[in-house]
């Protein structure tokens, strides 16, 4: 189904992911007016609590996505990694604005970063590899180090190896065969940056301030928006050459680098709602939660305005056993807890925003207050 239409309140969003993002996506829906159907395999999903149907099945589960589909009068998504004929059939039964290409294309780093060249936007050197000696002829033109990344299913830094000489290669053992495999050049960064952008079903664009991100062990550790070095201008023309090649609908995330000669390189692209956003809940007229659902309703959208400056900081399982019984002694801090129900190291449990005219000084704040031990 390809026509594009208008969803009106009262009429019935359905979510595949019942995640963080989907808890936040429903959320903005409900303040909306719209009833939220949410499928997720997890019972106690996030999402489960906000949603007026919840389906709880596997992904690959295709009466579980009929379901969800005669449910719903427009379907959505939070992560990208759902099975591809799959989705496929639900565009062809289903009205989903953002259609299933992209998102195809998307799931496969080698297919994405193609894209991404072929669009015209300058894309970090990489090429597809199969042994340790496809590796080695890419250190050849590009030197060490090089990252070795999955095609597929990485995330937070899942699947990436460092290679940072030939003795490393030796020693490190990365599985060939059945997974598909790219090597990137390594950068000497001096920032990481992220572009939202938000496109209607009718066409309408808008977009959020430049974010500067900070990653401990391959997770986003914090944000800062408006990003303190400024390549707002350079990061949008940069999108709109990926805009032209790609079809996009609904909030998406353009990830930079920027390297120490000050190059800005694009890294990879979210094609949903992004962890380096959050902070737009407060700081933003609309977050990029309600932008979202906006595009995909076909709903007009605003012009985006900043209204203070932000910090977000990722809440992990070891944060929570931290700050547990503190975490509302800050009225400063805008406490997200995502409600769920396993602690674990390294998993996003929740996040917390500070807004601030005073950057500087509300770093220094929570490096006190936030990291302490």
């Amino acid at each position: 189904m390809t026509l594009t239409k208008r969803i009106y309140p009262d009429q019935t969003i359905g979510i595949i992911g019942g995640g963080q993002l989907g808890k936040m996506l429903a959320q903005s829906a409900l303040r909306m007016g719209y009833k939220v159907a949410v499928l997720d395999p997890s019972e106690d999903a996030p999402a489960s609590a906000t949603s007026h149907l919840f389906i709880n099945a596997p992904f690959d589960d295709e009466q579980a996505l009929k379901q969800l589909g005669d449910a719903s009068d427009v379907i959505t998504y939070e992560f990208e990694n759902i099975d591809g004929p799959l989705l496929e059939e639900m565009v062809d039964e289903y009205y989903v604005p953002q259609g299933a290409d992209t998102l195809l294309t998307l799931q496969n780093r080698e297919d994405e970063k193609d894209a991404i060249r072929n669009s015209g936007a300058k894309v970090v050197p990489f090429e597809k590899v199969e042994s340790d000696e496809d590796v080695k002829a890419f250190t050849a033109k590009e030197n060490y180090p090089v990252i070795v990344k999955t095609a597929t299913g990485g995330y937070d830094g899942k699947g990436q190896y460092l290679i940072e000489s030939e003795a490393d290669l030796e020693d490190e053992t990365i599985p060939y065969g059945d997974t598909q495999f790219i090597a990137e050049k390594y950068l000497d960064l001096e920032r990481e940056v992220s572009l939202t952008v938000a496109r209607s079903a009718g066409g309408k664009e808008v977009i959020f301030p430049l974010q500067e991100n900070l990653h401990r062990n391959q997770i986003l550790y914090r944000t800062i928006a408006p990003s303190r070095i400024d390549y707002q201008k350079e990061a949008e023309l940069q999108v709109s050459k990926i805009m032209n090649k790609l079809h996009f609908t609904g909030v998406f995330t353009v990830e930079f680098f920027i390297d120490k000669s000050g190059v800005l390189y694009v890294n990879e692209i979210a094609p949903r709602p992004h962890n380096s956003a959050h902070h737009t809940i407060e700081s933003c007229n609309i977050s990029q939660f309600d932008a979202h659902i906006l595009a995909v309703t076909n709903q007009p959208l605003p012009e985006i305005t900043q209204h203070t400056p932000a910090i977000m900081m990722n809440l992990l399982g070891q944060d929570l056993d931290r700050l547990d019984n503190e975490l509302f002694d800050y009225p400063e801090w805008h406490v997200h807890l995502y409600g769920k129900t396993s602690r674990k190291p390294e998993r996003k449990m929740g996040h917390v925003t500070m807004l601030t005219d005073d950057v500087e000084a509300a770093l220094n704040q929570l490096k006190t207050d936030f990291e302490k031990e």
